[in-house]
């Protein structure tokens, strides 16, 4: 247990999630990789942009992450946007198809991260933000920014 200490790295995060959902709940869970996609994960060529993870036949999966070859990989590189599984317990599993069959909520992958040696992904179930929604966060983070510069001004 000496390798798995709480020492945390972040590799990869997905901002863009944070701006099209309203994020309700957070779980962790381990990823399912093949030693090249360690490799390269490791070097933190991951993306996050368009990924998104399924619930199929009582397992997870994370689609569209794309984990780019690792360079001295050759003949075992795999699919950079292949499905991998997500590790979780079944209770875990369970209670995200409850809310998934929610209307509006998916299941994204927020950032993928080093956790002692071992590669973790944090997911989110989250539901789709209004074009509203948006303005009035972008407002928020405006109103944000000018308080802070006429406040920094003065002193």
């Amino acid at each position: 247990m000496a390798g798995k200490t709480d020492n945390i790295k972040t590799l990869a995060q997905n901002k863009k999630a944070r701006y099209e959902y309203f994020i309700e709940e957070t779980i962790e869970a381990g990823i399912e990789l093949a030693g090249t996609e360690v490799k390269s994960v490791r070097q933190g060529k991951v993306n996050l942009a368009d990924a998104y993870a399924d619930i199929k036949n009582g397992e997870v999966f994370v689609k569209q992450m794309n984990i780019s070859p690792f360079e001295q990989g050759n003949i075992f590189n795999r699919d950079p946007l292949r499905e991998r599984k997500l590790l979780l317990h079944k209770k875990e599993i369970l209670k995200l198809t409850g809310q998934l069959n929610q209307d509006g909520y998916a299941l994204i992958p927020l950032s993928v991260y080093l956790k002692g040696s071992l590669v973790k992904v944090s997911l989110a179930v989250a539901k789709g933000k209004k074009l509203y929604d948006k303005r009035a966060d972008i407002a928020k983070k405006d109103a944000k920014r000018n308080i802070e510069r006429t406040l920094k001004s003065r002193y």
